[in-house]
């Protein structure tokens, strides 16, 4: 009776080793799943390849986006500067410590270390 148990309980095993043996040891299976690791892996272009170079793509948008703004603003500001004579001289007078003849210029420094101490 024991004996009859105990090979009840072998013979399922069995069944599932072979299917196993069957399916999943088959010399295709290990074809495909050794593929997909070297595709995945250690390929050139590896799956870790192209989602490193996406993140750059997508730092380098992002750059991109950010210089277009500031060259816009840029062309703006240079497109004012061009068309008024007013800001201009303003610009020149703030920047480059421009003058006119017959005009003094007066720069004010602040010392830093008698204003940190208030």
């Amino acid at each position: 009776m024991k004996e009859n148990k105990l090979i009840r309980d072998i013979q399922p095993k069995s069944e599932t080793f072979k299917l196993i043996q069957k399916y999943i040891l088959n010399k295709y299976t290990i074809t495909i799943c050794l593929f997909l690791v070297w595709m995945i892996f250690f390929d050139k272009t590896s799956f870790l390849v192209i989602n490193e170079l996406n993140g750059e793509i997508n730092k380098y948008e992002e750059q991109l986006q950010y210089y277009k703004t500031e060259y816009e603003k840029n062309d703006a500001f240079y497109k004012k500067l061009m068309n008024n004579k007013y800001e201009k001289e303003k610009y020149a007078r703030e920047n480059y410590f421009m003058k006119k003849p017959n005009e003094e210029i007066f720069i004010l420094v602040v010392d830093s270390t008698k204003v940190a101490k208030k």
